[in-house]
């Protein structure tokens, strides 16, 4: 991947998926992944450069905070290789 991961994790699928479109016209980044977690738990996960999925991060999570409780968020600057072939599994 080698690009830095962005993930926006809220209790509700509309939130997430409100984040995840504001996170994509906030910054040039791709939605990788809408991941769902369970018990109402939802993750919009996007990739990028590391300043733009900062930037879309911190507004998805804005966005989300008005329609849901957001659960948590995290950017991953630059993952090692062994975390990329985690979160592949997960997506699969």
């Amino acid at each position: 991947m080698k690009q830095a991961i962005g993930m926006v994790e809220t209790r509700s699928l509309v939130a997430a998926i409100q984040a995840a479109d504001t996170m994509v016209k906030t910054a040039n980044v791709q939605l990788f992944d809408l991941d769902f977690v369970g018990s109402g738990i939802v993750s919009a996960i996007v990739s990028g450069e590391v300043a733009a999925v900062k930037a879309a991060v911190e507004n998805g999570r804005e966005t989300a905070e008005q329609l849901a409780e957001v659960i948590s968020t995290n950017v991953i600057p630059r993952p090692h290789d062994e975390v990329d072939k985690v979160v592949e599994k997960v997506i699969e």
